[in-house]
């Protein structure tokens, strides 16, 4: 691609971005919990292999082209969690080695809960996505249903805040939280 031609701006991909991981982790978070009768987690296969996944990713490259290291990390690493876990779901592996994973991707929002920027709202989303992964994985290697409730809560709280933050952004909220700051959850 020309250097002259625009990837898009960081406004519309991190705003896009957040959209994406907003729904994922809502979508994830209600099929964990059991909240609506007759919807799992396995219903939300599909959305977090494409929108959580791949369209993720792509914006995660486009943040990066477009000089916004902390997004392209975000949006990309998380892409990346969300093909993964779709892929490797249906008991695709053990209990034990979906623990791991959940460890090691909790990891990572761990590094992105520090580094957030737009102060306690970019953390907070962060924070209760690490938490979620954290929980799901203790409740994964435990065999407890109540751990993995718990973290369907966690990630649909997490997954709320991330979806009314760009949603703020784009609508010009007053309330628009970390609004003008780079890579914050509500980037303008």
């Amino acid at each position: 691609m020309d250097n002259g031609v625009s990837a898009g701006s960081t406004a519309s991909t991190s705003t896009l971005g957040h959209i994406a991981l907003g729904l994922t982790l809502l979508a994830f978070g209600i099929g964990q919990t059991g909240i609506i009768s007759g919807v799992t987690v396995a219903n939300s296969v599909s959305l977090a292999t494409f929108l959580g996944g791949l369209a993720l990713f792509v914006l995660g490259i486009l943040e990066f082209r477009g000089g916004n290291g902390f997004n392209g990390t975000a949006f990309a690493g998380i892409g990346a969690f969300w093909f993964t876990w779709a892929n490797g779901a249906d008991g695709k592996v053990s209990a034990h080695a979906a623990g791991l994973f959940l460890v090691l991707f909790a990891m990572l929002a761990l590094t992105l809960t520090a580094a957030a920027p737009g102060g306690l709202f970019g953390q907070g989303v962060y924070g209760l996505f690490t938490l979620s992964l954290l929980l799901l994985a203790i409740g994964t290697f435990a065999d407890t249903g109540g751990l993995v409730k718990a973290a369907g809560w966690a990630a649909a709280l997490s997954g709320l805040l991330a979806w009314y933050g760009a949603t703020a952004a784009l609508a010009s909220w007053p309330m628009a939280l970390g609004k003008g700051s780079r890579g914050a959850v509500a980037a303008s």
